[in-house]
């Protein structure tokens, strides 16, 4: 029947089908292949990065809550002791006390608010003399439901704190690290994004843009760092159970901030970008051919009933 319509040049449709299918058909087996690998024979198979052998610290920052707890306790349980860097010095002293009996490791707290500024140079005195082999740039801050962007209440400083806690924050925490890390040549950074850094997301734009800088930011680093002996890894988490995303209950597609964790972090030198959980990558791929019209419509939704919620609250 081709023949019939395209002549002589259906044997050259008929090959560039063939390359094509081959080349979609390796695409999918390679990913699946990886993703299997990653997320879940790493750690059967004892792939898993060993984080004691570049440095006996690690730097966690917004630690108290959610995935970055989960970061720092995790590290601990693998041998790691633990700098906790958050804004509320009465949950770090907590936190701190409970690694140290579970884990019987040592920790340090810091604390200090990523929306400011002029925090670096104390945090810098604070980590000065340690052998720090690892950090993990999770600190970040989100909207607390979709909003237009003019609507967003007090715009000027919403918009400052973002960019300072989400961006300024893993750019001068890792300026902090690095010359340490060449040094030695050796050391892990490992930066939290999100899965709307993954594309323009309506509604929580500032969000979005902040989140997508972590991405870039890190996959450059990984160019100019990685043959220096420097693993750095990028992690794209869709929704965890945590404050934050203020989903409480743990599903298949929602893990709770220690299985996410665990994961993700059995993904570190086998992963330059990660996201973490087997269906996390899964989602990635739903949402990677998801038009925007239909996730803005859906982030419509969520503002509604938001707004809703807010208004019932002051009658």
């Amino acid at each position: 029947m081709l023949k019939t319509y395209l002549g002589s040049s259906a044997d050259i449709f008929t090959v560039i089908g063939v390359v094509v299918t081959t080349v979609c058909a390796f695409k999918v087996t390679s990913s699946f292949f990886n993703g299997l690998l990653s997320y879940i024979l790493s750690g059967m198979l004892g792939l898993s990065f060993n984080f004691k052998s570049v440095g006996s610290w690690a730097v966690v920052t917004g630690c108290t809550d959610g995935i970055g707890k989960a970061y720092a306790e995790e590290l601990a349980r693998r041998g790691l002791n633990v700098v906790l860097i958050s804004r509320t010095r009465s949950k770090l002293e907590a936190l701190a006390q409970e690694i140290k009996e579970r884990f019987k490791v040592e920790t340090r707290i810091i604390a200090a608010d990523f929306t400011r500024a002029d925090i670096y140079d104390d945090i810098r005195k604070e980590l000065s003399g340690l052998d720090i082999g690892t950090l993990v740039n999770n600190v970040g801050m989100a909207y607390d439901y979709p909003e237009y962007f003019h609507l967003q209440e007090n715009n000027d400083k919403f918009v400052m704190d973002m960019i300072n806690c989400n961006t300024a924050s893993v750019a001068m925490m890792t300026s902090m690290m690095l010359p340490g890390m060449v040094a030695k040549k050796k050391g892990v950074i490992i930066n939290i994004s999100s899965g709307f850094g993954r594309f323009p997301a309506p509604l929580v734009t500032v969000y979005s843009a902040t989140k997508c800088f972590v991405d870039f930011f890190s996959r450059a680093l990984q160019q100019e760092y990685g043959p220096m002996g420097i693993t750095i890894q990028v992690v794209m988490p869709y929704f965890v159970a945590t404050k934050m995303s203020k989903i409480r209950r743990t599903s298949m597609f929602v893990p709770s901030p220690t299985d996410y964790v665990r994961s993700a972090l059995n993904t570190v030198g086998l992963q330059g970008l990660t996201f973490g959980y087997w269906t996390h990558a899964l989602q990635e791929k739903f949402v990677s051919v998801t038009p925007l019209f239909f996730i803005k419509q859906t982030l419509l939704g969520t503002r509604a009933r938001a707004l809703k919620r807010k208004a019932s609250k002051k009658e």
